[in-house]
């Protein structure tokens, strides 16, 4: 008797009979977005690309079957990290033509629908002009967007997080914690910048909430790159996180699988 197997989720680990198969029984295609920029002492520079990778995966095995997982974007952009070792960063324009290119790919395969997550902050201004460009330049394709931490705004308002926190924080590391344990070094997390009265004028002004835009680079919001205090994290916070993300990305893609 033969092992059952399931169905792949990923383009990658596809025949291209299978792929050809799946743009009509798997219409939406997921694209993990990340960065590889610093992220403090005690965690690895590919973070955002590996709670975004582990995020698609969850809502894949959820829609059972309805989406495939396409390629990683790795790198990001990132200028506001280049302070620090081992940032690679992409400018915008270059970042957009990969997610485009990603897309107009596939479209020529077949597929129409696209949803980028990205765990990287950085991403979100291109993917907001790549989704504008699409309206006009492809118009059968529905392109969406979205991030991890802020769909679970509620638990981490729960958690016990610095007065500043953020990148590389409470909340990213309690993530890391519940995802990939093994590329966290606990006895290297070191506390950040928690206080405003520790900013500068500009970067309070910067970190201001409710306020315009205004961006700065992070060696100058703090001196080791995060924000907030991860020694704070928990993998049961970071569950908790991680199960609102993807309940709420699930949500959104099982109705629009539906329209």
């Amino acid at each position: 008797m033969s092992t059952p197997t399931l169905a792949p989720l990923t383009l990658a680990t596809m025949t291209t009979v299978e792929a050809a198969a799946a743009v009509t029984a798997s219409p939406l295609v997921i694209l993990p977005a990340g960065a590889l920029e610093q992220h403090g002492t005690g965690l690895p520079l590919g973070t955002d690309t590996v709670r975004a990778e582990h995020v698609a995966q969850l809502v894949a095995q959820r829609l059972d079957g309805g989406a495939v997982i396409g390629p990683t974007i790795p790198v990001g952009v990132s200028p506001h990290h280049m302070g620090f070792a081992g940032t690679v960063t992409l400018t915008t324009s270059t970042f957009a033509t990969l997610v485009r290119e990603y897309v107009d790919s596939l479209h020529a395969h077949g597929w129409r629908r696209f949803l980028v997550i990205t765990g990287h902050g950085g991403n979100g201004a291109a993917l907001s002009t790549v989704a504008q460009d699409l309206l006009t330049a492809r118009p059968d394709v529905e392109f969406a967007w979205t991030p991890l931490t802020p769909l679970a705004a509620g638990v981490v308002a729960d958690m016990a997080v610095s007065e500043v926190h953020g990148h590389s924080g409470e909340a990213e590391t309690a993530q890391m914690l519940a995802l990939a344990p093994h590329l966290v070094h606990p006895d290297r997390l070191t506390a950040g910048t928690t206080r405003r009265a520790e900013l500068d004028p500009l970067s309070a002004l910067a970190r201001r909430p409710g306020a315009p835009n205004l961006t700065v680079r992070y060696d100058r919001l703090a001196p080791t790159g995060v924000l907030g205090d991860p020694r704070r994290a928990t993998a049961t916070d970071g569950l908790a996180i991680v199960e609102a993300i993807v309940e709420a990305i699930t949500a959104f893609a099982t109705d629009w699988l539906k329209t």
